[in-house]
Formats: structure tokens, sequence, C-alpha cells
């Protein structure tokens, strides 16, 4: 079936202040979850919303919560989510890094225990159209335990996300959003309610064998592997310690399997402090023209900027609906039924 985005969002809205968010906090949550699905990211979409609702009704997840200053100066600080929503705590913080970059050119905000926080993309989107650069490291403290270190079959990290953005005069923003591992463990779930195999080389059993079942990663249990072997690998290893360690919070520890708490390291700049913005920008384009231009392996082929197909995506599914599957949308009908909600 086919939603429109505007009711998607509306039904997603509803769910979450019949649960206890705020007006503000329920529509923001809404947004960013069908913002996940317009771009094609539906392993982060109202996939997710049976979930979080669980999540809050265990007291995972904590409505309505603003960021903790730990600790604050001019260019950085460190700021607990108190493990609130991702959606509305890391807007919160992204804000303040963008705040603190106008200002001085640079800063630097490490953001701990907070819900699941998402689509990363969302937050470079958020930077870039501030005008800003941007680079995040993301990883989960403890029940987001889902990927095998290189050379390993058992389960030791988190799917490590790393996301950045390039704001580009006239044009969509260059979004760069991906994790370490070779698929997101929502895009599993995804596959496991439409009933489809996963692509070879994604994920394993638990004594090591591949495997392209999603019910094997839940009930095997396998694991996800990290993508380009030790290369993707070794950004994860990199991002749990700017992620986990250097924020205060924590890297992937099977202690805090009970709850899925997010940290994220994020680095803000402000290309007025570094070069006149005129040539900065003419020197963007023309590079991504000319790599736009190379000969592409088929006649029909075409060479795409990171973030370029999310913009594709956004288009065709404002246009004509976002598809959810049966189970999905299953899914979503029940939670809001028990919430007193008819859909």
């Amino acid at each position: 079936m086919r939603i429109a985005p505007d009711e998607l969002i509306n039904v997603t809205s509803q769910i979450f202040a019949a649960a206890g968010c705020s007006e503000e906090e329920a529509n923001r949550v809404g947004r960013h979850l069908v913002e996940a699905n317009l771009v094609g990211h539906d392993s982060h979409g109202v996939i997710r919303i049976k979930p979080y609702i669980e999540w809050l009704r265990d007291g995972l997840v904590v409505p309505n919560q603003t960021i903790e200053v730990v600790f604050e100066n001019d260019v950085m600080a460190v700021v607990d989510g108190c493990s609130g929503f991702g959606q509305s705590i890391g807007e919160q913080a992204v804000q303040m890094g963008i705040d603190k970059c106008s200002k001085y050119g640079v800063s630097a905000i490490a953001l701990r225990h907070v819900g699941h926080l998402g689509r990363i993309g969302d937050w470079p989107q958020m930077a870039a159209e501030a005008g800003k650069f941007s680079l995040h490291y993301v990883n989960t403290s403890g029940k987001g335990l889902l990927v095998a270190p290189f050379g390993g079959i058992e389960r030791r990290m988190s799917a490590n996300p790393i996301a950045a953005g390039v704001p580009v005069d006239g044009r969509d923003p260059i979004v760069l959003d991906i994790s370490a591992c070779m698929i997101a463990e929502g895009k599993i779930k995804v596959a496991l309610n439409k009933g489809v195999q996963l692509p070879e080389g994604c994920i394993i059993d638990a004594k090591g064998n591949p495997s392209t079942d999603p019910g094997t990663f839940y009930s095997d249990p396998g694991a996800i592997l990290p993508f380009g072997a030790h290369k993707g690998y070794g950004l994860g290893i990199i991002a749990e310690m700017m992620a986990g360690a250097l924020t205060g919070g924590d890297c992937t520890n099977p202690k805090n399997a009970d709850r899925l708490h997010n940290g994220m390291l994020s680095i803000y700049l402000d290309p007025s402090f570094f070069a006149d913005k005129t040539e900065l920008q003419a020197e963007i384009k023309r590079f991504i023209d000319y790599v736009k231009t190379s000969a592409p392996v088929t006649p029909d082929g075409d060479i795409l900027m990171p973030g370029e197909i999310e913009a594709r995506n956004r288009t065709d599914r404002t246009a004509n609906g976002i598809e959810l599957d049966d189970n999905t949308w299953q899914q979503i009908v029940e939670t809001a039924s028990g919430l007193g909600i008819e859909v």
C-alpha cells in the first residue's frame, strides 16, 4: 500500500502524542521517521514506531526531555540526552553545534545517553541547510550489539554510523550517511517483514556461515559483517572510540543490553571562516561536475553524489506516496489501536 507522506506523519504524530509525548515532540518524531521513508531509508522510518512505543512503555526511553549540559565553553559542549527520544534530543544537540559554529567557526558536541537517533543523515542535512560542514560518529552502548569484528563470528560492535555533510549553494547538499557494516539492522527487519532474502555477503549465522535469510540474524542468532573487511571494521572501532568513549558514554557493552542508548560526536565547520564563499562554492561545484562527467560503466549509467539518491527518492515518494509492506502497516495499526487511536 502507498500512503501520502503528510497522512503518515499525522498518524505517527498521533501515536506518539497518545503515548505521552508533547505535541511538539510527537510532531518532531513523526516528521523524522517519515522523512527516513521519504528518502528511501525504510529501515529507520515508521517501522520503528512499534519498538519505540514498547521502549517508552518499559521506561527505556523517556518523553519530553531536554539536553543536560555536563560541560560547555565557547566552542564545545558535552551533553547528556537523559534517555530522551533521539529525534528530539538530536535536534537540540545539532542546533547547539550550529549556533556555536556560527559564532566561532568551529564547534564540537559530544552527546551521550540518548535514545535511538534515527537516520543519522538527518543531522548533517540539518547542518548543511544552515551552511555548515559537519562530521558525525555514532555508536550504541549495548542493545545495538550487531556486528562481528573482522576475523570473528560473534557480535561485538554496533552498526557504527558515520555521516558527513557539505552545503552546496543552489543544489542539494552532499550528505554521506553510512554504517561501518554491510547492512543496517533495520534493513534486515524490513526484509523479514517483506518475506524477502538479503543480499549475499551481509550476514553470517552463529557458526560463521554466510546466510541470506533475515530470520537467521534474529533466531540463530547471527551477526552482521563489517563492510570492506578490515577497513569497515577499523572505521567501526574509531566510531566506538569517538561516540562511545570520548563522549563519556559507553562503547558497545553487553552489560547495557537492556537499553538502546546512542552516543554521537559531532564536529561543525563554518566555511566562511576558512575561505572566500564564492571561490569555495565554485570549487565545490567544479569538482562535483568533474566527477559526474566521468564515462559511466554502462551507457545509461549515472554517477551520483552522496545524498543524491535520497533526494530523488524524496521527490518520487512525495509525489507518489510511501509504500509500506502489509506487516509493517499492521504493526502500526495495532500499536495505534493499543493507544486508543483508530487508523
